[in-house]
């Protein structure tokens, strides 16, 4: 048993349960991938398994450090790597495995890791959902922030305090989705709900920690 893959949004879509239920779902191309390296505690401190997914990229894109690591593990053309880290009961992989969607299955629970789609610059409102002030004739606080500190003293603003500005292109991640089909001749997972990030995004499926 695998702990997680890589794979690219396809896109939402829906399907109909036998009893008539509608189920929004997301569509993604889960691997192949191929196990670049592994990292073991006795070399490296920790236990964990790199994947690679499998898909052309030109050679001359990589650099000759990346380009000789890929070659160790016959993985040329990969070009997103991710690390997962290695529980109790997962399969023991090597380095040159494969991996596929076969070692999942409908009912399986996934924790779906992506980058959430770039918004720009955004006001303290959209950006963490502030209520805003009154909208009425007068008032001249809309959609303003507010106090942002004290004056004579601390006389500054502390890091981390909310406001406007560049919004999206995080790592967002979605736990406890429900696998709800799998196609293994087009290598496709079917996700019930919504994952972070544009159609064509990279993502990382691993199993459920919760």
């Amino acid at each position: 048993m695998s702990p997680g893959i890589l794979g690219k949004k396809i896109g939402m879509s829906q399907v109909f349960r036998e009893d008539g239920q509608v189920v929004p779902v997301t569509l993604l191309k889960a691997g192949p991938c191929v196990v670049v390296q592994r990292k073991t505690p006795t070399t490296d401190g920790y236990d964990a398994v790199q994947l690679g997914l499998v898909e052309f990229a030109k050679a001359s894109r990589a650099t000759k450090p990346m380009a000789a690591h890929l070659k160790k593990a016959s993985a040329d053309g990969v070009k997103y790597l991710r690390e997962i880290r290695m529980r109790p009961g997962d399969d023991d992989l090597k380095q040159g495995d494969r991996v596929l969607c076969d070692q999942f299955k409908p009912t399986d629970k996934v924790d779906v890791i992506g980058t959430s789609k770039g918004r720009g610059f955004a006001s303290i409102i959209k950006r963490h959902h502030f209520k805003g002030g009154p909208k009425s004739h007068g008032s001249m606080f809309h959609r303003a922030p507010g106090s942002i500190g004290a004056s004579s003293f601390p006389s500054r603003v502390f890091p981390g305090m909310r406001m406007a500005g560049h919004m999206g292109t995080g790592q967002v991640t979605v736990r406890n989705l429900e696998i709800v089909d799998v196609v293994l001749e087009d290598n496709v997972l079917v996700v019930k709900g919504a994952v972070p990030g544009p159609n064509g995004g990279y993502v990382l499926v691993r199993r459920a920690k919760r």
